[in-house]
């Protein structure tokens, strides 16, 4: 991969605002600055505001674990984000039930079969919502039966934010860990 565009910052030589900024991420539930904050944390005040909105998407909203990690994992793999969608496949095997048979398939850029309703109707959901900016009526109204408005925002509002740190991670060029080859093929196209 080319030169990260983004390096991170060493403690030494950041400001006091990156220095504040970067100890609130690593006191939250993060425990430490890592993916998308690395790059963020060049402009602090954005980190901040992006921190406690994910904060909020990843570990306020009520929404099961597996569809906060299957809404990340389709919206990495729209944008062929290879962080992200390594992180939240660990994230997703540790802390959920989705099985790692939807992950792969959603890999390959293909529907899962054998899904439970509510895992479908979120993928549904998302893929439109990626694909299209908007679900389609039947889709929409689905999840706004199951989360509510309250759920179906979080649900729009978890791909959004997750496609932007996609651009930020994939902009930066975060590299893997050593020794971890890029996990998904390239779909994208210019």
């Amino acid at each position: 991969m080319a030169q990260e565009r983004f390096p991170r910052i060493p403690l030494e030589v950041m400001t006091p605002r990156q220095r504040e900024v970067a100890q609130g991420i690593a006191a939250g539930p993060r425990g430490e600055v890592r993916g998308p904050y690395i790059p963020l944390l060049h402009n602090p005040d954005l980190a901040e505001r992006l921190q406690q909105l994910g904060e909020h998407l990843r570990f306020g909203t009520g929404l099961p674990g597996e569809v906060i990690e299957l809404a990340v994992l389709i919206t990495a793999r729209a944008w062929d984000c290879q962080y992200e969608w390594f992180a939240h496949r660990r994230i997703a095997l540790v802390t959920t039930n989705l099985a790692p048979a939807i992950m792969d398939a959603v890999a390959e850029n293909r529907r899962p079969t054998a899904m439970p309703v509510y895992l479908e109707e979120v993928y549904d959901f998302c893929r439109e919502l990626q694909a299209r900016g908007e679900p389609g009526e039947g889709t929409y109204d689905a999840i706004e039966a199951r989360y509510g408005k309250q759920g179906t925002l979080d649900l729009i509002a978890l791909c959004g934010y997750y496609a932007m740190l996609a651009m930020v991670l994939n902009t930066a060029r975060i590299s893997l860990p050593d020794g971890v080859a890029a996990p998904l093929a390239a779909i994208r196209r210019a």
